[in-house]
């Protein structure tokens, strides 16, 4: 975990008496620019105070997108479809067998801690998937969740190899978070050949999935994981009457 991680920080949970989280589940594959959105209208309406919080689990049909700071080299072949979004972070794949989390949650009732906020959300990722017993790491200079892969060929160096398994990249407008994670649960791990993920090209770091490290895990498992995980960082939560 990174250095800033592993100091201190302000809780995210909720504050006592708070309302839960609302948790909803898509079925199916959900348009890109359609979860946009929704995400742009239910953060503006949390900072009104006019909706709940939410998570909202989806699966996207294949594509990449960019955020704030993609490079172009780095989209190797355009095989999908290329969305420009405001997210932080660079190139990324979103695609069937893939569970994405879009986090809507209100900091001004957490913590103003965009940081704090990161940290919360790989400890979240990390927590879940050490409920398959996988030991997802984070790295300085290289965002996301990451798991060592001590049987692939080594670095020039020596230096063991890791995949991503997980990315992360946020958004803030009023202290209300959007945009969220993503967890490769069975995606089709030849998509991602397309871009240079988050920007890193050593050969040594690759990207990974849980049934690509030999577990047989479903979209199901994982939710319940990632739900579970949730609740011990962030707070309670609801169901989606959805």
């Amino acid at each position: 975990m990174t250095e800033n991680c592993m100091t201190p920080a302000p809780s995210l949970l909720a504050a006592p008496g708070a309302p839960p989280v609302e948790w909803r589940i898509s079925e199916g594959l959900t348009d890109y620019a359609y979860a946009v959105a929704e995400m742009e209208a239910r953060a503006s309406a949390i900072a009104e105070g006019q909706a709940s919080e939410l998570v909202w689990l989806v699966e996207h049909p294949p594509l990449y997108t960019s955020g704030t700071s993609a490079k172009p080299e780095d989209l190797l072949d355009a095989r999908f479809p290329v969305h420009a979004t405001g997210r932080g972070g660079q190139f990324t794949y979103h695609g069937p067998g893939q569970r994405v989390a879009y986090v809507m949650l209100d900091l001004n009732r957490r913590s103003r801690d965009v940081r704090a906020y990161v940290c919360a959300l790989e400890k979240w990722i990390i927590a879940a998937l050490g409920l398959f017993n996988v030991k997802g790491e984070i790295r300085d200079g290289r965002v996301g969740v990451w798991v060592r892969r001590p049987e692939k060929p080594a670095g020039l160096n020596g230096e063991i190899a890791e995949d991503k398994i997980a990315a992360i990249g946020v958004r803030m407008r009023r202290w209300v978070s959007f945009h969220g994670i993503a967890l490769n649960v069975e995606p089709d791990l030849g998509h991602f050949s397309g871009i240079v993920p988050c920007g890193i090209a050593e050969t040594h770091f690759g990207v990974t999935s849980l049934v690509d490290l030999g577990l047989p895990a479903t979209m199901p498992d994982v939710d319940v994981a990632l739900r579970r995980s949730f609740e011990d960082i962030f707070g309670p939560t609801v169901s989606s009457p959805d």
